[in-house]
């Protein structure tokens, strides 16, 4: 059988497309690095892939805001025979289709209003990530909680996991207490930022943003489209562990056996597993 296709969107600023490619490859997808100009020249092209990443990095350098310019030209771009960018990709999450946004593709994904979508509400953006509390660029890595009640198709099975962060505006705000209470009370939140007894909080550096909940990722009312400000693919294999050596020790004292996939590659292997 031929290998489900994954497509990872590129462009201007954009830097970890190279690292996505590989998790997508690594876990079975046959993925394909496309520039968005390329997509935008034939939209329906879409529907040849299973799942569309949206990478991290720093789209057209954050000038007007993280995302801002990237999803803007999604929204009002129109390909050669008239049809909107925007139209066709909001068809293909409805034939089926798994999204996935990371850092600044989450970004994207929150200001074209696809995530969360609270009620349905595709198109209209319902909550924002600000700049990160501390004021400053924060690179480091985080423990993480999944829920277990939520439609998610990428968290499915998980628990605690680490992975890093490596952003300026990560602190996801709702703007109000109802928008809130729908986002929890929907399953909408996927991923919290915890402690080391696994329970989410709001204190630094633990939760490395200040975000609301301590909320890391979300998805849209199917599961089927998810974004994280924490990089996965950054954490596909044992040896991108920054204490790796220091675990393998531990395993080898205690006769225990270390595995070599990282808590990243479950990750992309639910959407592996569901694409299939």
């Amino acid at each position: 059988m031929a290998k489900p296709r994954a497509l990872i969107l590129t462009g201007y600023g954009i830097n970890c497309d190279y690292e996505t490619t590989h998790a997508c490859d690594t876990v079975g997808f046959k993925a394909y690095r496309l520039h968005l100009n390329d997509v935008l020249v034939k939209p329906e092209g879409l529907f040849d892939y299973r799942l569309v990443v949206f990478p991290g990095g720093f789209s057209y350098g954050d000038d007007l805001g993280s995302g801002v310019a990237y999803s803007s030209k999604i929204r009002f771009s129109r390909s050669e025979n008239g049809g909107r960018l925007y139209e066709t990709f909001m068809e293909y999450v409805e034939r089926d289709g798994l999204v996935l946004g990371i850092c600044n593709g989450f970004q994207i994904l929150v200001r074209l209003g696809i995530l969360p979508a609270i009620e349905n509400s595709y198109g209209e953006q319902q909550v924002t990530l600000a700049p990160n509390r501390e004021g400053y660029f924060i690179n480091r890595w985080v423990e993480l909680v999944t829920q277990q009640d939520n439609p998610s198709i990428f968290t499915r099975g998980l628990g605690r996991i680490r992975l890093p962060v490596r952003h300026g505006e990560g602190r996801l705000l709702v703007p109000d207490e109802e928008l809130l209470q729908g986002l929890e009370q929907n399953r909408h939140v996927c991923i919290r930022y915890c402690d080391r007894e696994g329970k989410p909080t709001q204190s630094f550096p633990q939760n490395p943003n200040g975000s609301q909940n301590a909320i890391a990722g979300i998805c849209d009312p199917t599961g089927r489209v998810f974004g994280l400000m924490p990089h996965p693919e950054a954490a596909m294999t044992l040896y991108h562990f920054p204490d790796w050596t220091g675990m393998r020790e531990r395993a080898n004292r205690c006769g225990e056996e270390l595995p070599t996939k990282g808590d990243g590659h479950a990750i992309f292997r639910n959407a592996f597993e569901y694409a299939s």
